[in-house]
């Protein structure tokens, strides 16, 4: 059985840091930061374990930010990767994760040490969620910054701007302002695109796609444009980016990757049973027809609508395939949809049913009742 997720903060992690931090000032009381850091640490989850963290550095560190950030700044390991790297060389990993909360719940006052803190230490970790608190603060001065660090050598630090500017970064504050106008986000992303590291290109590509959710037409026009010349790498960048609106069928994203409107004549969906059951799974086959002249570029999924509590039903599409079906061909697939227990998602028991989009267009449904018991 893997180790909980949560260990990542655990004494060891904890002792180690009251360590550094007396190491580099010894007025600490290093006692004190572990017993509150450590307070009733097994009830806790991840979160709440840095959480708690941050909290006993805040009363046991200097309250003088300057001093507090020197001492922070001294504490951290050598820059990663290293060769043969060990905990007394420095804080490095999760453990940075408290720290930079504490940077910007504290350092908003002391811009340029903060940065440089926040700098230092997406180097040893990633500083994605501490920048945010700068960007809710003061945008404009944050985002001069991250325009002067476009061109780091670090990779660490060139895809904390791609990575700390996502409007709906999971686990971290949501950015209002960029929900609103991404403008000044893709600004970045623009310089980011032909990165030559895929480590920065594809978190260009998880910002481009939360963009999309509240500007999908913007973010469409956009692959348009980068699809311009685009080497294999951007091409890539830009597939991922635009992973939501191919799902979705966007009319603009499908004409980008060269998914027209299907000529198609006879289409046939069949499944092999009208009722399953938990733990089963629903096969179908589906069997397309061209009546064109030409060979033809597909991307075909499904849909599988979700019974609800209330009655109605939720679609999720899930990929299958893409495939060049030739002139006047007939092509034939199957597959098997499993119904398995899992922690995200409650399955109610009912009429669901299966929906095949070919180039995001439905082409064909079908009915099945899924009971639960």
């Amino acid at each position: 059985m893997s180790e909980p997720f949560k260990n990542l903060f655990n004494s060891k992690v904890i002792h180690n840091m009251a360590d550094h931090f007396w190491r580099h000032w010894k007025d600490f009381n290093k006692q004190g930061f572990i017993d509150a850091a450590s307070h009733q640490l097994d009830a806790l989850e991840l979160k709440a374990r840095s959480q708690q963290i941050t909290s006993a550095m805040e009363a046991y560190l200097p309250k003088d930010f300057d001093h507090a950030g020197q001492i922070l700044l001294a504490s951290l390991a050598p820059e990663l990767p290293q060769e043969g790297e060990n905990e007394q060389d420095g804080i490095s990993g999760w453990a940075v994760m408290p720290m930079g909360d504490y940077v910007g719940i504290h350092g908003l006052a002391h811009h340029d040490l903060s940065m440089t803190l926040l700098n230092a230490m997406t180097r040893r970790f990633t500083s994605e969620f501490s920048i945010r608190f700068f960007l809710l603060a003061s945008q404009d001065k944050t985002l001069d910054t991250l325009k002067s660090w476009l061109k780091d050598d670090n990779k660490h630090v060139r895809r904390l701007i791609s990575e700390g500017t996502r409007p709906r970064l999971p686990w971290a504050m949501q950015l209002p302002q960029f929900i609103q106008n991404p403008a000044p986000v893709i600004a970045l992303l623009e310089a980011l695109k032909d990165d030559p590291e895929d480590y920065v290109r594809r978190s260009v590509a998880n910002n481009l796609n939360d963009i999309a959710k509240d500007h999908p037409d913007l973010v469409a026009d956009i692959a348009k444009q980068w699809m311009q010349g685009a080497n294999t790498n951007r091409q890539k960048l830009i597939r991922h980016a635009c992973r939501t609106l191919l799902k979705q069928g966007h009319p603009k994203v499908l004409e980008v990757f060269g998914y027209e409107k299907p000529e198609l004549g006879k289409i046939e969906l069949e499944i092999q049973q009208e009722q399953i059951a938990l733990n089963e799974n629903l096969e179908f086959s589906l069997k397309i027809q061209s009546i064109s002249d030409q060979d033809q570029t597909l991307m075909i999924d499904y849909v599988i609508h979700h019974q609800k509590k209330n009655g109605t039903t939720s679609p999720k599409v899930f990929k299958w395939k893409k495939i060049t079906l030739p002139a006047k061909k007939t092509l034939s697939m199957s597959k098997k949809h499993p119904f398995k227990i899992i922690t995200t998602r409650v399955y109610y028991e009912g009429e669901h049913a299966i929906d095949m989009l070919i180039n995001g267009q439905p082409m064909a449904k079908k009915h099945f009742f899924l009971s639960t018991d």
